[in-house]
């Protein structure tokens, strides 16, 4: 068998004004503005996205996202969705998240988060991680600012 291991980051400003949904993995917060960015600005599930683009070598986000946000799709689960494909013969065997950000509270979300990676991705709840941490307000994420997410993903040959 053989293994690899992908990382993704991505990151988002705040939006100025309330009014865009937050959503994080899938998953709408009901606290706090959304995202800016052309789609929804899911930055757990385009981290996501990026990682698997590390082991397949093909990059979604950036012009293919831009053209699906171009024919009006921007539900983030479809980039991921794009990703997946990717993957051919390779079964995903966990995935690490690690969220920074002062708002909103990650731990009372972690559950739905995990359910909602694991269904997109075919796996179980169990092998999806999720940590969060302000960083101490050493950064702009950890300011109030952003959310700024890093994903580690491991996959094995099937």
């Amino acid at each position: 068998m053989k293994i690899k291991t992908g990382l993704g980051q991505d990151s988002h400003a705040f939006e100025d004004e309330f009014g865009k949904d937050l959503i994080l993995a899938g998953v709408k917060f009901e606290q706090g503005k959304g995202l800016r960015g052309n789609s929804d600005a899911d930055v757990v599930l385009h981290s996501l996205t990026n990682a698997i683009s590390s082991i397949t070598g093909r990059n979604i986000l950036g012009k293919i996202a831009d053209e699906l946000c171009q024919k009006g799709i921007k539900d983030s689960r479809q980039y991921l969705q794009c990703a997946l494909d990717d993957l051919d013969d390779w079964k995903i065997e966990h995935i690490a998240i690690a969220l920074e950000c002062l708002e909103p509270k990650i731990a009372p979300q972690i559950k739905n988060m995990k359910n909602s990676i694991a269904k997109l991705c075919n796996i179980s709840a169990n092998d999806v991680g999720i940590t969060a941490t302000t960083g101490e307000g050493l950064t702009a994420f950890g300011k109030g600012q952003g959310i700024q997410a890093i994903t580690v993903i491991t996959v094995s040959n099937k």
